[in-house]
């Protein structure tokens, strides 16, 4: 699968800030990579092969040595190095059933499955010995890391709502630190463990509330208005940094912290091209770093802050397709 492939003309689709543009993957759906503490892996999910679902991989930096560390079965989603960079955590449906989860059920809109049959697994980094670390009868899923303070953050609907949750590694101290009304989740920690940005959909209206209510009981959920936050570590002095009207997504801090990369169709709310967006941890200063006009998302700078990961469908063969990239930050 590996595919390496620089792109001069880059910077004219990716904005000044991206430059010495790399594709790792080739073919297949690939999404989500992380990097592990050294900056040497990346761990993503596939959808690839005789995989009807997506699956966990790892692969070097350089897109080498891709190879799969999930069980195989289930559905999987949201991998992540934990601090040592020797086990990974991701969500998976595998305990539940062997098979694919049924995708969503797009006659009610552009919708989300929330598998009530996700739940957390820490695992070797080959994928051996996965351990589940939540048995909630519902979604718990979105998993991320802080290397610092070693404190996994996810979403999980143990409440009865979609609420942010921290634990230890070990499992222990499961703490709900969301607790508005709707969806919060793809939360992550700033580098020093003192913040975090999430998404949120939260609804107001009766209207809106009865049917985020309505897809909750399916297992559904709309991600077509969602808004960025930003929150202390422990879910206090929640602020609201985008108010688009629109689909925000996949923040993450930028490595002084002062700033957060996202996703967002801002530029045509019902759309699925999706750019990348720099904004000012209190809400000011966007600026727009990608101008692709296709969907470019899930970006994450290197331990090292020089570089970018992202998933775009840029250069894709077939539809559907989405590639994992890399890129020099400056």
């Amino acid at each position: 699968m590996r595919r390496l492939l620089p792109f001069l003309c880059a910077p004219l689709l990716f904005g000044a800030e991206l430059t010495n543009i790399a594709q790792l993957t080739s073919g297949g759906e690939n999404a989500e990579a992380y990097w592990s503490p050294d900056g040497k892996r990346l761990v993503f999910q596939s959808t690839r092969g005789q995989s009807k679902c997506d699956q966990i991989y790892i692969m070097n930096a350089d897109g080498s040595n891709q190879h799969m560390v999930s069980t195989g079965q289930g559905r999987t989603t949201c991998g992540y190095f934990l601090p040592d960079g020797k086990h990974i955590i991701y969500g998976s449906t595998h305990a539940a059933a062997p098979g694919c989860p049924p995708d969503a059920d797009r006659s009610k809109g552009y919708v989300w499955a929330v598998y009530p049959g996700y739940d957390l697994f820490i695992a070797n980094d080959d994928g051996t010995n996965p351990k589940r670390m939540t048995t909630t009868n519902g979604y718990d899923a979105e998993a991320t890391v802080n290397f610092k303070t070693k404190k996994i953050i996810y979403t999980s609907l143990e409440s009865g709502d979609l609420d942010l949750w921290t634990m230890n590694l070990d499992g222990s101290k499961k703490t709900q630190i969301t607790k508005t009304y709707g969806y919060d989740g793809g939360a992550v920690f700033s580098r020093d463990g003192k913040k975090i940005v999430y998404r949120a959909g939260h609804p107001t209206t009766p209207e809106t509330k009865q049917k985020y209510a309505d897809l909750i009981k399916e297992n559904l959920t709309s991600p077509m208005k969602m808004e960025l936050f930003v929150a202390d570590a422990d879910g206090r002095n929640s602020k609201q940094i985008t108010n688009f009207g629109c689909a925000s997504f996949a923040p993450t801090f930028t490595p002084d912290g002062k700033q957060i990369l996202f996703s967002s169709n801002k530029h045509n709310c019902d759309g699925r091209k999706f750019e990348l967006y720099l904004i000012n941890i209190d809400g000011s200063g966007l600026q727009q770093v990608t101008n692709y006009d296709g969907f470019t998302s899930f970006p994450e700078f290197s331990p090292d802050g020089k570089k970018l990961v992202f998933v775009t469908d840029w250069k894709a063969a077939a539809r559907y397709e989405f590639n994992i990239f890399t890129a020099d930050w400056k």
